[in-house]
């Protein structure tokens, strides 16, 4: 048995969904497909298919397989295209995941910058706001805003941004500019639907805490902005998001000597001794764009 030939049949058959279907991709039949598969399942001593009316799946061990096989055979292809063109070329399929607004915003246009400068790798860029662990949901590299970084992960540093608070001109001049951290408490404050009430604030006396409760939360980034750009408050948000308006005059900097804390960026992805090629010019890439968005401190 050709055992290569057999786990790339029974990867595509997993990702495709049927063995007709991986027949097709690899230019065979699906007898043959079948055959490779079940040799494989005898060679490891384990079911790694079910086969049923409702379609084809992963069994557990046929799961837990398949992702290793996958890089695998990933960095099998990577290795033959090195040789071949005698220079390392980066080439293959990036699944990359990261939060709804920042990629909207910011990380879709790099994507597209990304894939003009390496034409053989394709990309899969996943916008979710949820936490997605790499190594469960076949990504190759997540973007994180915050939070505990998982010990099983790779965690690559980006950037930091500070909080700053923020309101539009014409919900200042309908309520007055506040002149200290407790008059917040006489405003509308917006938050994030998850951050629960009260506010922290870094100012030139030191730590300041403000029991703030907002009348609205919202769990989407956007709608959150677009809150504060239509006048309904105060809210506290990162130097990335809101610098352009600042600089336009769509947005005012609140208490301009108090920040909230500071978000931070990384990147994270499998610990591997070996990354393909592909990963790697990609954590460079963004490594290096994702500094540059307004108001990042490296530090």
């Amino acid at each position: 048995m050709d055992t290569l030939r057999a786990i790339e049949a029974f990867a595509h058959s997993v990702e495709l969904g049927s063995l007709s279907a991986a027949a097709r991709a690899l230019g065979t039949t699906q007898p043959t497909i079948s055959k490779q598969v079940m040799q494989l399942e005898q060679q490891l001593g384990v079911r790694l298919l079910r086969r049923n009316a409702a379609g084809l799946s992963a069994t557990d061990e046929g799961q837990r397989f398949y992702e290793r096989a996958r890089r695998m055979l990933e960095d099998y292809e990577e290795a033959v295209t090195d040789v071949r063109a005698g220079i390392q070329q980066p080439r293959g399929l990036l699944r990359v995941s990261a939060p709804v607004t920042l990629g909207q915003r910011h990380l879709n246009a790099m994507a597209i910058e990304f894939l003009a400068q390496y034409p053989d790798i394709r990309l899969e860029l996943l916008l979710d706001d949820r936490f997605v662990d790499p190594l469960e949901e076949r990504i190759d590299v997540s973007l994180r805003l915050g939070g505990t970084l998982p010990q099983n992960l790779v965690g690559r540093h980006l950037a930091t941004w500070p909080r700053v608070l923020v309101a539009s001109p014409a919900y200042l001049t309908a309520r007055g500019q506040p002149a200290a951290p407790q008059q917040l408490l006489e405003h509308d404050y917006l938050s994030y639907a998850s951050g629960g009430d009260g506010v922290l604030l870094q100012g030139p006396d030191g730590l300041v805490s403000v029991p703030v409760q907002s009348r609205y939360r919202v769990n989407n980034a956007v709608a959150l902005f677009d809150s504060v750009l239509n006048g309904a408050g105060i809210s506290l948000q990162p130097t990335w998001m809101v610098a352009e308006p600042l600089a336009q005059g769509r947005l005012v900097r609140v208490l301009p000597d108090h920040t909230g804390p500071a978000q931070k960026a990384h990147l994270l992805y499998a610990p591997r001794r070996h990354q393909p090629l592909r990963v790697r010019v990609l954590v460079d890439f963004l490594s290096e764009r994702i500094a540059r968005l307004p108001g990042a401190d490296m530090a």
